[in-house]
């Protein structure tokens, strides 16, 4: 016998046992009485199971919209601290910016003085870009709105040709990383 005779014969036997079950099924006694049902009582487990069914939703709903919110809350946790990871490494290395620009600040006429002077404003130049790399920015202040989220005041001055409340003077700088100030810039204010 073949395989095909084989699924053949083995289809065969399967509609013929179905036949028979659906014929001894049509032949079975039905009771035509009904059945005593009390209504009422019915009625009321069926209103039980829907509230019942409701509730249920009804939390099912309420802790699905939880987790979402934790997801959310989580993930803009994660980018916050993802962008902000190096907040305090930047903040511990402005010192050292302070100091390369106050030794860039001297002036010198020898030969040794020269090329100290150019390899010292090429190290800061890199450290600058590779902190610009990592979101460091340079609050900019001279001739400016003085802003005291952006600005400490520490000296006033009176110049007739600004504006009142603009900078005059920047005495320190000040930075930020992306939009969180990690320094604000000392400065010195028209009256």
């Amino acid at each position: 016998m073949t395989e095909e005779q084989k699924d053949q014969s083995i289809d065969e036997t399967v509609t013929d046992q179905l036949d028979a079950e659906e014929q001894n099924v049509s032949q079975a006694p039905v009771d035509e009485e009904p059945i005593d049902v009390d209504e009422d009582g019915l009625e009321k487990k069926v209103a039980e199971l829907e509230q019942a069914v409701e509730a249920g939703e009804e939390k099912y709903l309420r802790l699905y919209a939880e987790f979402e919110n934790y997801k959310k809350r989580t993930r803009a946790e994660l980018d916050t601290e993802r962008t902000y990871r190096s907040q305090s490494v930047l903040r511990d290395i402005i010192p050292a910016l302070d100091n390369f620009e106050r030794a860039l600040s001297q002036t010198g006429e020898d030969a040794a003085f020269q090329s100290l002077y150019k390899g010292l404003q090429m190290i800061h130049e890199n450290l600058l870009s590779a902190l610009k790399e990592h979101g460091l920015e340079e609050i900019i202040a001279q001739d400016q709105p003085f802003d005291p989220n952006l600005h400490q005041a520490v000296m006033q001055d009176k110049d007739d040709s600004k504006e009142s409340g603009v900078v005059l003077e920047e005495l320190q700088k000040g930075y930020k990383l992306k939009e969180r100030v990690l320094r604000p810039s000392m400065v010195k204010v028209n009256e």
